[in-house]
This record gives C-alpha cells, sequence and structure tokens, in this order.
C-alpha cells in the first residue's frame, strides 16, 4: 500500500479501486467482444447480434483470410520489416535532428527549427509529392518508398528536442566536453543512455505510424509480393463491400450464393485482431518508458 492509499478514507479507496476495475473493464471488454465476433458463425451473427457468449464458434472468417496464406504472411513479413527498419532509421534520424536543435551552440539552429515548423503547417501538395518518389527518386514498387516517407515526423522532432532540452542536464555534456568527447561519442555515450524515456516513447509513435500505414501501398505499390498487411485488408474489405453494394451479384447465381455464404462481419472483426494483436504484444514492453517519457518533461517544465 502506497502513501496516497494510507491517506485515503477506506469508503473512497474503495470507491477509487471499483472505478479503475471498471474502466480497465471497459477497456478490455470490448477486445475480448471483438475476438468473439471473430469466431462467430454468421447466422448465429444475423440472428442474435454480438456476443461475449455465442452459442456456435466458427473459424469461417480466419478460413477466409488465410485462403491466400502465402499472401497473408508474405505481407505479414513486409509489415514487420518496414516496421522494424523504419522505427530504427526514423529514430536515428529524429534524434540527431533533435538533439541538434537543442543545442544552444549550432549556429543554425533557429533557421532548421523554422524550416521544421515550416514543414508541419505546409505542404508541397500531393501531386508534386507523388513525383518526387515516383519520377524523381524512382522508389515505385520498392520497399523503401513504404519508409523513407515517414522517416521525419516534425512532431515527434519537436517532442525530442523538449526533452533533450529540459531533461539533458548542460553539466554532463561539458564534462564529457572535458574529458575529449566529440559531439557523436556524447551523444551515444552519454545522452542515449539517459534518454531511453523518450526514444521508447518516439519508438512506439514510429512502430504504430509504420504497422498502420495503407495509404503509402495504395499510392506506389502495384507488386502483389510488397503489399503491406493493412493494405492487403483494406482490399479485402473493399472487396466485401463491392459485393454486398451490387445488387445483381447478390440476387442469384453462384456469386449470391458464396456473398451470402460469407461471413461478413466476423471477417471485418478477424481483421482488426490480425492488425492489432502484434502490437498489443509490443506495447507491453514499452510501457514503462512510454509512460515515463511522456511524463517526465511536463514535471521538469
Amino acid at each position: 500500500m502506497n502513501k496516497l492509499d494510507r491517506g485515503l478514507h477506506p469508503a473512497v479507496r474503495f470507491l477509487v479501486h471499483v472505478f479503475f476495475i471498471l474502466y480497465v473493464a471497459a477497456c478490455i471488454i470490448p477486445l475480448i467482444l471483438v475476438f468473439m465476433v471473430s469466431l462467430t458463425e454468421e447466422k448465429t451473427l444475423i440472428a442474435n447480434g454480438y456476443s461475449l457468449f455465442p452459442s456456435q464458434l466458427s473459424f469461417d472468417a480466419y478460413s477466409y483470410l488465410f485462403a491466400d496464406f502465402d499472401g497473408v504472411v508474405r505481407a505479414y513479413g513486409v509489415t514487420v520489416f518496414v516496421t522494424v527498419v523504419g522505427t530504427i532509421v526514423s529514430l536515428w534520424f529524429t534524434s540527431m535532428f533533435a538533439y541538434g536543435l537543442s543545442r544552444k551552440s549550432f549556429q543554425y539552429r533557429g533557421f532548421f527549427a523554422f524550416v521544421l515548423l515550416f514543414t508541419m503547417l505546409f505542404n508541397g501538395g500531393l501531386v508534386p509529392w507523388y513525383i518526387l518518389y515516383s519520377s524523381v527518386l524512382n522508389l515505385t514498387d520498392t520497399i523503401w518508398i513504404l519508409i523513407i516517407p515517414l522517416l521525419i515526423v516534425p512532431f515527434h522532432v519537436i517532442l525530442m528536442r523538449t526533452f533533450f532540452t529540459l531533461s539533458v542536464p548542460d553539466a554532463i555534456i561539458e564534462s564529457a566536453k572535458i574529458d575529449g568527447a566529440g559531439e557523436f561519442r556524447t551523444f551515444f555515450a552519454m545522452i542515449i543512455p539517459i534518454s531511453l524515456p523518450v526514444f521508447a516513447t518516439i519508438g512506439l509513435f514510429n512502430t504504430l505510424l509504420y504497422w498502420n500505414d495503407w495509404f503509402l501501398s495504395m499510392v506506389f505499390i502495384t507488386d502483389e509480393r510488397l503489399v503491406s498487411l493493412q493494405y492487403l485488408m483494406y482490399k479485402v474489405m473493399a472487396n466485401i463491400q463491392y459485393l454486398q453494394s451490387n445488387s445483381e451479384l447478390t440476387a442469384s447465381g453462384q456469386a449470391g450464393t458464396i456473398l451470402r455464404d460469407m461471413p461478413n462481419e466476423s471477417i471485418r472483426m478477424a481483421m482488426v485482431i490480425l492488425g492489432m494483436g502484434p502490437i498489443l504484444v509490443a506495447y507491453p514492453f514499452f510501457q514503462k518508458y512510454f509512460v515515463k517519457g511522456l511524463t517526465v518533461g511536463a514535471i521538469k517544465g
């Protein structure tokens, strides 16, 4: 029992515990419901609606999604590669950029800070952006087109720069210089070890950004071997919606029979499970540093 709990009246402490139990339940129960719906037979869903305890379980939704098993596994592999490599490289560029902006001795930090802020508020438009990556850099249908456009996020740079400014004592940098360390050695040997919370925070943001991205695949990828998981699921959902909206296909014939037997709602829920499962597994490893990274700047400020 901590000091705060000891200072509370037992009735108040009980109400606080009940509140947080209900809050946790409100967060967890929808996830459980999504998972159970993904295992529910379509006819049962139509007859009884959503239920945490379906009368009949079915793996039809997952069977439908994994009908092209190689395609799903390949999309998972592409997404994992892009997420891991993109997060690491993005952390490298973001941290180096933010560290430079946090150093008062850097002569041009005002100019680069203005450029960073300008790109947050304005952009060149979708067409020049597309021409740059497709015609100038020739990155269409390459794995790098899924990584490079998201490497630098201005908000992440600002967040990391604020952490460096508020949480890294100047005395540490000065002592490293007295010992003969250069900028790179100071950064890697002194700054990074005491900045793990903000690295974990930005790393989690980058992980979610890369993992959930489907737009880059839609715009730049035509090779099915390079399609990301999120875009693959987007295409599956788009195909289902197209079939449902086409009355000629649903009226009669073999296509109509297939559509009527297709587990439409459970497929949507199964896609949610496939899409968020790895992130739910990874988040607990980031949680301690993530919370600290979000709060330490506010506390010191």
